[in-house]
């Protein structure tokens, strides 16, 4: 099995009401840096749609948001583009590139401290269905990439999985952790 176009998702447990309308200059901010190993290009503002994308920063190879479908809020790397090496290799990019966005919007002066990682949800999409189609099978051929690649990021720690169960949506799973993990934790155990 070939997982491509991986979206990974971290939780984050806002302080107060969650404004979103401070990431757009900080978005901003980001592209004028470049603050990522990825060309970024533009900021999408969707805080209109209820349940929606929230704001997207908008790159070449990925998009990162401060998302709330479904109404769970969290910070998502999309990988838009394909990417070469293994499915290990796949799935600790996308969480690096969501972790360190993570990391990134924590230490962002400007939001005073409002957007943190809840430290024991994340969400895992495949956005692709001709790879990836939503059904038993798929969850079959990933098992042993996903439970290796979970193993290593939460070092051996007890976590649980829920797969999306209605064909009609991507392929992908929620996870919650036994115990809270820090963004940097989780960064030093995929680099472990």
């Amino acid at each position: 099995m070939d997982l491509q176009h991986v979206n990974f998702k971290l939780r984050i447990a806002p302080a107060g009401e969650a404004d979103l309308a401070p990431l757009i200059p900080v978005f901003h901010g980001w592209i004028q840096a470049q603050a990522f190993g990825d060309l970024l290009l533009d900021v999408a503002d969707y805080r209109h749609v209820p349940g929606g994308p929230g704001v997207v920063l908008i790159g070449q190879e990925g998009d990162y948001s401060v998302d709330n479908t479904d109404d769970r809020l969290g910070v998502r790397y999309n990988r838009k583009a394909p990417l070469g090496g293994s499915n290990q290799d796949r799935l600790r990019q996308a969480a690096r590139a969501a972790l360190t966005a993570c990391r990134q919007l924590e230490a962002e002066p400007g939001l005073e401290g409002k957007f943190r990682f809840g430290g024991r949800e994340i969400e895992l999409l495949f956005n692709d269905r001709l790879l990836a189609p939503n059904r038993d099978s798929t969850r079959e051929a990933a098992q042993p990439d996903l439970e290796e690649y979970f193993r290593k990021l939460f070092r051996g720690s007890e976590y649980s999985l829920k797969y999306e169960s209605d064909p009609r949506r991507l392929f992908g799973l929620a996870v919650q952790t036994s115990r809270p993990f820090l963004v940097s934790e989780l960064l030093a155990n995929l680099d472990a």
